[in-house]
C-alpha cells in the first residue's frame, strides 16, 4: 500500500502541513480502523458492577451515610481510582480536541467517534462500580468532577497534528498501565477484572495511534521525530488539572501504580523500541537534532528513575519499621 508520494527534497519538512498530513494518512487511518474493529471485543460495563451491594445514601432518600470502612478497596486503590475516573470524565473536552484536529469526515471521523464511544464506557463503569461498592465518598467525588470539568481541558499539543498523534501514542499506553496497576493494588478482585477490561481498550487505542505515528515517521521523518522528542520531553498526563493532583500523584507513585520508573520502562521505551526511533535513519538536520535531544533526555530520565527508586525503598523501609515498632 502506498501511503503518500515520496517527499521531494525541494519540498522540505515545512511542506507537510497538518492538512496535507491528514490527507496523506487517511488510507492508513482506514486500515488501522478496520484492524481495530476486527479485534475489539464487545463488553458490557454493567456486568462488572455488583449492583446487589448498592443501597441508598443519605440525602433525599434518607439512606446510610458513606463511611470509608464500607468498602474493601485499599486507600491506594481509592486515590488512583478517583484520579483515573476524573481523567475519564473530561471525555467531552478530549472529543472536541481530536474532532477539531482530525475532522469528522471519512475514516478519521469514524475513528474519532468510535474512540469516543469506547472511552465513554470507562467512566460509566468506574463510577457505577465506585458508587455501588461505596468505595469513595460520593459527595467529594461529585465536587471534584464539577471542579475538574469546569476548568476545561486544553491539550499541550493542539498546535500540531503530529504532536497530537505522538502524544496519544504514549498517553494511551500510560493510561492502560495506570488502570491495570490500579486494579492490581485495589484489593478487590472484581475491580481488578473491570480495570483489566478498560486497560485492554486503552491498549488497542495505543496500537492504533502507534501505528499511525509509524506511518507519519515514514512520510515526514524530520517533523515526526521533532514531535516525538517534544512530546516525550514535556509529557504530562491529561488529568494534571485534577484538584489535588500532585498529592495524589505522589501517593500513586510511591505505591507503585505509576511513577518515573514505570513511565520510562513500561510506557516510553516500548513505543520507542517498536518505532525504532533511536535507530531511525534518513533524517535531516532537524530530525537528527530531535533524535539526539530525545536520547539525552531518556538517559536523564533513567537516572531520575533510579534516584526515585532509592527514595521509595528508603521511605517504605521506614514505614515498615514504624509498623513493626508499633
Amino acid at each position: 500500500m502506498t501511503i503518500a508520494p515520496v517527499q521531494s527534497p525541494s519540498l522540505g519538512s515545512s511542506g507537510w502541513t497538518d492538512t496535507r498530513l491528514i490527507l496523506a494518512l487517511e488510507e492508513v487511518v482506514e486500515k488501522e480502523l478496520n484492524r481495530h474493529l476486527g479485534v475489539a471485543k464487545e463488553w458490557m460495563p454493567h456486568e462488572f458492577v455488583p449492583w446487589s451491594q448498592g443501597r441508598d445514601f443519605d440525602g433525599v432518600l434518607g439512606g446510610e451515610a458513606w463511611n470509608v470502612e464500607q468498602s474493601q478497596v485499599t486507600a491506594l486503590g481509592r486515590v488512583s481510582l478517583v484520579v483515573n475516573l476524573l481523567t475519564e470524565d473530561n471525555l467531552p473536552s478530549y472529543h472536541h480536541e481530536i474532532a477539531t484536529m482530525f475532522g469528522r469526515e471519512g475514516a478519521w471521523g469514524t475513528w474519532v467517534h468510535r474512540w469516543t464511544a469506547e472511552e465513554g464506557r470507562h467512566g460509566i463503569a468506574i463510577r457505577d462500580f465506585l458508587l455501588a461498592t461505596r468505595a469513595v465518598d460520593p459527595v467529594e467525588l461529585e465536587r471534584a468532577r464539577m471542579s475538574h470539568m469546569s476548568e476545561g481541558f486544553e491539550s499541550d499539543n493542539a498546535h500540531s497534528m503530529l504532536h497530537s498523534v505522538a502524544y496519544v501514542a504514549f498517553q494511551e499506553l500510560a493510561t492502560r498501565i495506570s488502570h491495570r496497576n490500579t486494579g492490581k493494588h485495589a484489593g478487590d478482585p472484581l475491580c481488578d477484572q473491570l480495570l483489566a477490561k478498560i486497560a485492554n481498550d486503552e491498549n488497542l487505542h495505543m496500537v492504533f495511534y502507534r501505528n499511525l505515528l509509524k506511518a507519519a515517521l515514514e512520510i515526514a521523518p524530520d517533523q515526526a521525530m521533532r514531535a516525538i522528542a517534544d512530546v516525550v520531553t514535556n509529557f504530562r498526563m491529561p488529568g494534571h488539572g485534577i484538584p489535588g493532583f500532585e498529592r495524589a500523584a505522589a501517593q500513586i507513585a510511591l505505591g507503585g501504580v505509576y511513577n518515573l520508573r514505570i513511565h520510562h520502562d513500561d510506557v516510553l521505551q516500548p513505543v520507542l523500541r517498536h518505532l525504532r526511533v533511536m535507530e531511525f535513519g534518513g533524517l535531516g538536520p532537524e530530525g537528527l537534532v530531535a533524535q539526539n535531544e530525545l536520547g539525552v533526555f531518556l538517559d536523564g530520565l533513567d537516572t531520575q528513575a533510579r534516584k526515585f527508586e532509592e527514595r521509595q525503598a528508603a521511605l517504605l523501609a521506614r514505614r515498615e519499621a514504624r509498623r513493626n515498632a508499633g
